[in-house]
């Protein structure tokens, strides 16, 4: 195999009186950005060498090729492609959606509730992909005015995240002039629906304007409602959920400011609520002459407060703070409130009784692990019925309608799995590693019940561990392709994210992101003890921050792992702290710790920045994905990652780079079997690599 080389530059910089060597520097060019919107703006060098790695990449799939059309018709047979979602009963209408064989977008779909006119198909994603003409087809917000009349959408062509927004007159079905470019992809409709607002993306990629537009008008008259001065917060705007205010959020990662202004003025200022504190989160929403507040201050893990609309600065507790435990937020009806939290990553479902303040648990499903969720099934809040579900990693979704007065429930959706499936011959479980400083890290699995707990076993053990994400205990049809070939699907809920609260995100953050790494060894040590399977039997799944995860291990533990799937992944941490341009660094600061102002935050991302620390020592297979249009993650860091890696690397193991070059983001290639295809590939170099090639 004629593996590329990528030329190298001699090329030091020096911060904090350390000296960082880059030879592959050069990747990073300065107008980087531009590239995601013109690829002929790519480095004709860097360009030469994803292709050349791209072609070794198919090369290294050509034997498995059978297989991975095996694995697409398995996939695909495990979704029911003609699908129709639950109505929901809106003023007017009931909309739904609805998915085809055909088709890999969907439509969306309303009917007068009265049935005088037709079902009619208001936006066919299929259709509006054929009429743009672009291989990429990302849909960002598709918003129906309050008066039914008009239809706001968003679209992405490049994968970029770079949507315009298009107005559509829904009585003719013909698109007005209102056209919006560079915007984030959302749209807030006004209460009248003569306007609505949007955000504005700076030269960085970050939306910092919040603008409003009036149909029928001149988009360079727009109306700028909010600016965020600070480039370390984004902001956005969302209507409250009685409709009487509009409300700003403007955040960075750990601190959160909001505004609100009447939803019938005219004339807008936005008030304040409560000014931005350092560390401090809250949301508010508005019901029944009252403010609630969803707020972390004086209650890591959250707290909810509520205070009277005219009176901002007088609280009273409504939800108290729970030790260890997630509070979630609010969904209102007139007699009840709606609510979740979260502990042991576990989720839990709970009504309240506003005129008895009784509150109760609903419970869904028998099962110890799983993931339930609520909504609401009409706009009139004047109900006692709701839609409640549950799935859990063996357990396909099912959607009931759920009578709060009564308990009683009726399945009105259920997910089929075409192929069949049989929950009875999977064994779900929770078990617990001891980290190295004695934190307990939980672990869900699922297995074959027929497989043998005896050390021999391949397992895929996923791993996120940042942003205070939490990975939930859905279920996937498509992991079974997996689990049915006797791999154990395993989620280390590793410290970073959210899964056991702020604390556990707190603990694999900043001067303490190591702890993600070591806590995800631990689990790796604890499932071999425990005859789960072997060292050497472990495959590491994870994309974005995961994959910085996965990079890091990939230095810190190799020996445990038969391949690593890092998927668009954020290795070269260190580069992209230090360059203060790019779209989404001085927010992340907060999480990673700012290099370029703190010697201290520099050395402690250098220990571990995976591009830093490759060496010569024995490394996994790996596969390493990335997209030329991705703005989270630029393609320079997989490109330089892989170079290295192969310079330095003691190992004759296959490592491989593929860069979608056109026609994808951060997410992938847009469509439904574009995705399937996807995890096809991704499946074939699991079972090739760990030698499952029936």
């Amino acid at each position: 195999m004629n593996i590329p080389k990528l030329k190298k530059i001699k090329n030091e910089k020096k911060y904090h009186d350390i000296s960082i060597h880059d030879d592959y520097a050069w990747v990073d060019q300065s107008n980087i950005l531009d590239v995601l919107k013109d690829s002929n703006k790519l480095l004709p060098d860097v360009r030469e060498y994803i292709e050349k790695n791209n072609i070794i990449t198919n090369d290294y799939f050509k034997d498995v090729k059978n297989l991975q059309k095996k694995l697409f018709d398995e996939i695909k047979s495990k979704i029911k492609l003609d699908d129709t979602s639950l109505k929901f009963k809106d003023s007017r209408y009931f909309y739904w959606t609805k998915t085809e064989k055909k088709g890999n977008y969907g439509k969306k779909i309303r009917q007068l509730i009265d049935s005088t006119k037709p079902e009619e198909i208001y936006f066919d994603g299929d259709l509006e992909k054929e009429k743009h003409g672009s291989e990429y087809f990302g849909i960002g917000s598709v918003s129906v005015s309050h008066s039914d009349k008009f239809l706001a959408y968003s679209l992405d062509l490049k994968g970029s995240e770079y949507y315009t927004i298009y107005l559509r007159d829904l009585e003719n079905n013909n698109n007005e002039k209102d056209l919006i470019e560079n915007t984030s992809g959302s749209i807030t409709w006004s209460l009248n629906s003569k306007s609505f607002f949007y955000s504005k993306l700076d030269k960085f990629h970050r939306p910092r304007k919040i603008f409003k537009h009036v149909i029928g008008t001149s988009v360079e008259n727009d109306e700028l409602i909010y600016n965020e001065k600070d480039e370390t917060f984004t902001c956005g705007i969302s209507l409250s959920s009685d409709e009487k205010f509009f409300i700003i959020s403007t955040s960075d990662h750990i601190t959160t400011e909001e505004y609100f202004f009447s939803s019938s003025s005219e004339n807008i200022k936005p008030v304040l609520f409560k000014k931005r504190k350092k560390d401090v989160r809250y949301s508010i929403d508005s019901w029944k002459e009252y403010f609630y507040i969803h707020t972390n201050e004086n209650a890591r893990d959250y707290e909810i407060l509520r205070c009277k609309i005219n009176d901002i600065n007088n609280f009273e507790n409504f939800i108290p703070s729970k030790k260890e435990t997630i509070i979630g937020g609010l969904e209102f009806l007139d007699n009840y409130i709606l609510r979740s939290e979260k502990s042991d990553a576990i989720q839990k479902l709970f009504v309240r009784n506003i005129r008895t303040n009784l509150e109760e648990e609903i419970k869904i499903s028998d099962e110890p692990i799983g993931s339930p969720g609520l909504s609401l099934m009409q706009k009139d809040t004047n109900t006692s019925k709701i839609r409640v579900s549950w799935e859990s990693l063996a357990t396909p979704g099912k959607i009931y309608e759920y009578d709060i007065l009564t308990k009683e429930k009726k399945i009105v959706k259920e997910v089929i799995v075409p192929s069949g499936h049989d929950p009875k011959k999977y064994t779900i479980e929770r078990i617990k590693a001891k980290s190295h400083d004695g934190r307990m890290i939980p672990i869900s699995l699922v297995r074959l019940k027929k497989s043998k707990q005896d050390g021999n076993s391949k397992i895929l053990l996923y791993a996120y561990g940042a942003y205070k994400h939490s990975i939930d205990t859905t279920f996937s049809a498509a992991r079974f392709c997996l689990v049915d070939r006797g791999i154990t699907f395993a989620i280390a809920h590793v410290r970073g994210g959210g899964d056991l609260g702020d604390v556990w995100h707190e603990e694999g953050k900043l001067k303490l992101k190591k702890n993600t790494f070591l806590d995800y060894i631990a689990c790796s040590k604890h499932l071999i003890d425990q005859r789960y399977t072997y060292k050497g039997g472990i495959c590491f799944y994870g994309g974005s921050a995961g994959g910085l995860t996965g990079g890091a291990l990939a230095n810190m533990a190799p020996d445990l792992f038969f391949s690593m799937l890092l998927l668009v992944p954020f290795v070269d941490t260190m580069t992209t702290m230090l360059n203060e341009k790019l779209p989404l660094t001085p927010a992340e600061w907060e999480l990673w710790g700012n290099p370029i102002k703190s010697k201290e935050y520099f050395e402690y991302i250098l220990s571990y920045s995976p591009y830093n620390n490759l060496t010569n020592q024995n490394y996994p297979s790996m596969l390493i994905t990335t997209s030329l249009f991705d703005n989270r993650v630029l393609y320079s860091e997989p490109v330089k990652y892989i170079a290295k890696l192969r310079d330095l690397k003691g190992d004759q193991n296959i490592q491989l780079l593929k860069c979608k070059m056109e026609a994808a983001g951060h997410g992938g290639m847009s469509g439904r079997d574009n995705a399937i295809k996807e995890l096809s590939e991704e499946y074939s170099f699991i079972l090739k690599t760990a030698k499952i090639l029936d």
